[in-house]
This record gives C-alpha cells, structure tokens and sequence, in this order.
C-alpha cells in the first residue's frame, strides 16, 4: 500500500482537559460516532454510570478518575483515528507531558461553567512549548455557564493563544437552543439525547436568512445576528495555516454527554487537523514519508489484562511502515527485537496487526528490554527528543510490610515505575525513594502493588525539596561532590546520579561551592548539553 496516501490518511491527536471538565464523556462520544462502541456509558435509573470506555483500571473506576493514559482508534469517512485520551489529574501531569510526544495535535476541553483552570494552563504551556495545533470545545454548554465572549477572552489571556470560533451558540443552560456553525453556515438545533445521534442540520444561505426565525424565536435570532457580526468584527479569519503552526486556535461549542456539536467537532478536525510529519531525533529530523520504519515507547504499562501478567509498551511509528515479525535495532541496548503479537487498541479491546503506518500507536508485549523513550529503527543509530522525566516534587521511602513478600515487592515498584507512574530512586543499602507530581500516585502504587503483585508497603515521607540529575564538567570536583553529599545522593533507572535538596537554599549553596557540577531540572540532559 501507498505510504504517503496512508500518511494522509491518519489523524493522530489527544485530548486533554482539567478534571471533570468533560474529556472521557467526549472521547467516548467520538467512538461512537466512529462506530466504534454502540451505545455511550449513560446514565441509568437507580444504577450508578457504566464506566467509561477509555477508564479500564481498577483504581480508576472506583475513584471515577483517568490514571492511565489510553489509546484508541476507529475509522471515520475515510481516515484513520487514533486518540490518546489522557489523565485529566494534575498528580499524572507528567503522563499527560509524554503522552503529548507522540501527537500531532490536540483538542483541549475546556468546562463553559468553570472557564480555564490550573492544570488547562499547563497543558497550554506543553503545547506551547512543542507547538502543537490546538482546537477548544466549551462543553457543557447546556448549563448555566460563563458569557462565551468572555470565555474567549479569558481563552487568549491565560492560554496565551489567539482564538477563532467556527461555531457560535444559541442561548446557554435552560435556554440552549443549539449552534451556528460559521465554518460551513449550517444551524444545528439543540435535542438533549444522550444515547443517540442526533441529526438537526438546517442549511443557510446565509446568517440573515429569514428561514432562521422558523427554527428559533426571533429574540435569540437577534441576539445570534449581533453576536456573529462582532466576532467577525473582533476575530481574525480563520486560517488553516495559522492553526496548523499553533498561532491560532478554532473554538467550538458544545454538550458532549447530550452528544451535542460533537460532529461539527469531529469533522472539521478531520479537515484540517495535520496528519504525522516529521519528528527531531537527536541526531537529525526524521520525515514520516522515509522508507525506513523508526518509533519510540512513550509509555509502558503492566497488568492491562488482569488476568495476564502482561506488559505492554506503547509504540509511536515515526517513519515507514512497522511490521509483525520483522527485526528491528534497539538503539539504547544495541540489539535486535522482533515482535509477534503487535496489537492496536479500542479501548480495552486489542486487535493483533500485521502492520501499521507513521501516526499509528501500538502495543508490543515486552519482557523487560522496552522503557520509556527507547528508539527501535531498522538499523540507523536514532535517539528521539522530548520524552524526559521530570523532576518530582513529593519523595517517599518505600517500607516493605510483609518479608515474604519482598521479591514481589521489589519486582512491583521496579515495574510500575518503569511504567512512568512514578520515579524510583536507589540509594546505598538498597533504600528505595519513590518520587512523583503528586499524593495520588502513592495510593495507586499502594493499590496496584497489593491487588497486582499481591504485595504490601507503607511509604514514609522525606523531606526533599527536588531531586536533580548532575554531571560534571570538572570530574574532580564532580567527584568529590559525589563523595561528601553521598547521603542525598540516589541512582535513577538508568544509574545516573541525582542529588536530592533539601530546600531550596541548599540548592543554591551547592551550586556555589560546585560551579564544575550542573544541576539538571529533567533526565533529558544529555540532549540538552547537546542543544547548547
């Protein structure tokens, strides 16, 4: 088959969102468009939700939460969806910060009634940084929210992006009447439905056209008219180009658990949303039309299926075209993997392949040579960029509360920190310190650890400020460093050296005394000795 027509065939993307803000209702709402599930997990009389499609971890239903990020894909008019749907809880930020690696671009939910929260801004700012097209749907439009102008101020201000609506609505909350789509001139009426789709398209000539007052009474007719004219008036024209290098981002309007301006959504994205590109390596920009298959792991997880004791590490194909039992370099190990049973994911369902193009996310079973950000080409010395862990900001010991259970132990937090949930951190003596983003990780470690690998443990707070990666531009004092902090000094995965501060003052004191040492805020510092 044709590479680059399946390049163009491809949409990869993820969602992201702060917490509740509605990301899981409309990733599931697109599968179902996508005729990939039937019905959507509504709510049932006397019955508490069904669970999500994309949450499928334990811990994950009984807290009504997304911890793992989740893969899945369906075909739409012709193109292949991939969607990462990611956790929304900042404690698995840095899940998410990975997860936006092997994208093209996102669409960021953002809730009409609580308008741009905390974690929305610094998912912006990753975005930013990797300048990654962007599309905003306001959800919730059906309750009593925020005026959508002043969303859209407040869309520019905090985000610190300009914005363009291409569909603007009719009314808000109990008065919600439905949107006017200013990309393709189309009225669509508000029907509340939560299980089914919808199809209320009136056509146009245009937005003065008298046929409007058929639909909706005439005060919110007038209303629509005037808001149109001054977002035409305020608003620079939508331009595709513009999107596509993330200077402007379209903003559309909707209710995603009524399955409401989900289309519009949908198939405007499909339009102009780019397909996979190019990607920077360390050693040189890799094309997605090369010949030459090349990927990285951005994510490992053990245990998706309870009752395998499987591992699972989530494949991004950069270039070429990946193929079931096929040979490929192993760049960190410098040796040859095959892999027989690849799989693409719908959710909790897995589908074995026999191939898969530039934008495809799959699954390779690993046995233990796979780890976050590893690079498998056809024989070319490739490292891609961007895939770092960052520095923690909460350090726990790790305490063993069963002796007869400690090799279980040790294989659980080894295996569910390779999976990026968390860092783990080895000092003399075989101390463990588990560092993570947030409270939270420690009681899925905690949960993962006794339900998975039957283990149990109990974590014992320390008092670090940061934990930094170092190296040294003048080995002796790197060495004598190494030698005098040697009890707040601990080994990462890859047995780099990482100082643990105390505080902040400590930091700065050390940085003093050491000027040959550097201090290093994530464990991407090879790269960027490299950049500089």
């Amino acid at each position: 088959m044709n590479l680059d027509k399946e390049i163009q065939r491809r949409k990869t993307f993820a969602i992201i969102s702060h917490p509740d803000a509605g990301k899981t209702t409309l990733t599931e709402k697109f599968l179902l468009f996508g005729g990939a599930i039937q019905t959507a997990g509504a709510v049932k009389q006397n019955k508490i939700r069904k669970t999500a499609t994309s949450d499928f971890m334990e811990i994950e239903k009984q807290r009504g939460i997304s911890v793992a990020t989740s893969v899945m894909g369906f075909e739409y008019n012709g193109k292949r969806v991939n969607i990462l749907d990611t956790p929304g809880h900042k404690d698995f930020a840095e899940d998410t910060y990975r997860t936006l690696t092997a994208v093209d671009s996102v669409i960021l939910v953002i809730d009409c009634v609580k308008g741009v929260e905390e974690q929305t801004e610094k998912l912006m700012q990753v975005c930013r940084m990797r300048r990654t097209p962007v599309i905003i749907f306001i959800n919730k439009m059906d309750r009593e929210g925020r005026i959508p102008l002043e969303l859209l101020d407040e869309l520019e201000e905090k985000l610190q992006i300009s914005v363009r609506p291409l569909t603007w609505p009719i009314g808000q909350g109990m008065n919600f009447k439905g949107v006017y789509n200013m990309y393709t001139r189309t009225l669509n009426l508000f029907e509340p439905d939560q299980t089914r789709i919808t199809d209320n398209y009136i056509e146009l000539q245009d937005i003065q056209s008298p046929e409007l007052e058929r639909w909706i009474p005439t005060s919110y007719v007038d209303q629509l008219r005037e808001d149109v004219e001054l977002v035409d008036g305020v608003y620079e024209p939508f331009s595709e180009e513009e999107y596509r290098t993330a200077q402007i981002a379209p903003v559309f309007f909707g209710s995603a658990i009524n399955n409401f301006g989900i289309r519009e959504l949908l198939e405007t994205f499909l339009t102009i949303a780019p397909s996979p590109h190019e990607r920077e390596a360390a050693q040189r920009m890799v094309r997605a039309s090369e010949e030459q298959m090349s990927g990285f792991v951005f994510k490992i997880h053990a245990n998706l299926d309870p009752n395998h004791r499987d591992r699972t590490a989530f494949f991004k194909i950069c270039s070429g075209v990946f193929q079931r039992n096929k040979f490929y370099h192993h760049t960190r190990l410098g040796k040859k993997l095959r892999f027989a049973n690849p799989t693409q994911f719908m959710a909790r369902e897995k589908n074995l392949i026999e191939d898969a193009w530039p934008g495809d996310v799959i699954g390779l079973y690993d046995n233990g040579n796979l780890k976050i950000g590893d690079t498998l080409t056809e024989g070319e010395e490739l490292q891609f960029r961007g895939i770092p862990s960052f520095s923690p900001e909460i350090f726990k010991e790790v305490i063993n509360r069963d002796p007869f259970k400690s090799k279980q132990l040790e294989k659980g937090v080894r295996q569910l920190t390779e999976e990026g949930v968390a860092q783990l951190f080895i000092q003399h003596g075989n101390r463990r310190i588990i560092g993570t983003v947030g409270e939270l990780q420690f009681d899925v470690i905690r949960f993962r650890l006794e339900h998975e690998y039957g283990a149990k443990c109990d974590f014992m707070p320390l008092r670090f400020y940061k934990a930094l990666w170092i190296t040294g531009e003048d080995q002796e004092q790197y060495e004598e460093f190494l030698k005098r902090k040697s009890s707040v000094i601990g080994l990462d995965k890859e047995d780099h050296p990482v100082f643990f501060a105390e505080s902040e003052w400590m930091l700065n004191i050390a940085r003093e005394n050491y000027p040959g040492v550097t201090f290093h805020e994530t464990s991407e510092f090879k790269t960027e000795s490299q950049q500089h």
